[in-house]
C-alpha cells in the first residue's frame, strides 16, 4: 500500500472511530480501503440519497447500508411482479423470475435482520445476515443462466444487492 493511501485510511479511521467526520465519503473511503470489492462511488451514491445519512455516524451508516440492502429487495420484487405480469414473461423466462422471486425476498429477510443485529450493536450478526445476500444474488444469476437467458433482466438490481452486501459488511467492520 502506498504512503499517502495509509494516511487517507488511518486518518478517515481516526475521524470514524471518534464520531467525527462519519459523512458517507469518509466512510466509504475507509470501507474501501478496508476491502477492496468496495465501490467508492456506488457506496457515497447510494449512501447520501439515504434521509438518515447526513446526521448518522458509522454504525448509523452500517444501518443505511442495511436499510438500502432491504430497499434494493423491494425494488427488485416489484421489478419481477411486473415482469410476470407481462405475457412476455412466459416460456423460459417464467421459472427464473419466480426463482428470483423468492430469492429477492430471502435477501429482503437477510439485509432486514442484519439491520437489526446492527442496532442492537451485534455487529457479527448484521455482518453475517449482509454477508447472506451476496450468494442469494448469484443463485437467482444462475437459475437465468440454466434457463439459457443470457444476460440476465435482474444483471443491474443484482449487482447493485451484491455492491449493497460487501458495503454494509465492510462499514459495519469499521466500527470498534
Amino acid at each position: 500500500m502506498r504512503p499517502s493511501t495509509a494516511a487517507h485510511i488511518l486518518t478517515a479511521a481516526v475521524l470514524l472511530l471518534g464520531g467525527v467526520g462519519a459523512t458517507p465519503e469518509t466512510t466509504c473511503r475507509a470501507a474501501a480501503g478496508a476491502d477492496r470489492s468496495v465501490d467508492y462511488h456506488f457506496c457515497v451514491s447510494r449512501l447520501s440519497q439515504h434521509h438518515d445519512s447526513p446526521d448518522a455516524d458509522t454504525w448509523g451508516l452500517a444501518k443505511v447500508a442495511a436499510d438500502v440492502g432491504v430497499l434494493l429487495a423491494g425494488n427488485g420484487v416489484y421489478d419481477i411482479k411486473h415482469m410476470l405480469a407481462k405475457k412476455a414473461a412466459g416460456g423460459k423466462v417464467r421459472a427464473p423470475l419466480e426463482r428470483c422471486e423468492a430469492l429477492y425476498g430471502r435477501m429482503g429477510s437477510a439485509f432486514a435482520e442484519a439491520y437489526d443485529g446492527i442496532d442492537r450493536r451485534d455487529y457479527a450478526a448484521g455482518k453475517d445476515k449482509a454477508r447472506e445476500a451476496a450468494p442469494l444474488m448469484r443463485r437467482c444469476g444462475e437459475a437465468f443462466a440454466r434457463a439459457g437467458v443470457v444476460p440476465s433482466p435482474l444483471a443491474r438490481q443484482s449487482a447493485d444487492a451484491v455492491q449493497m452486501a460487501i458495503l454494509c459488511t465492510a462499514i459495519t467492520g469499521l466500527i470498534k
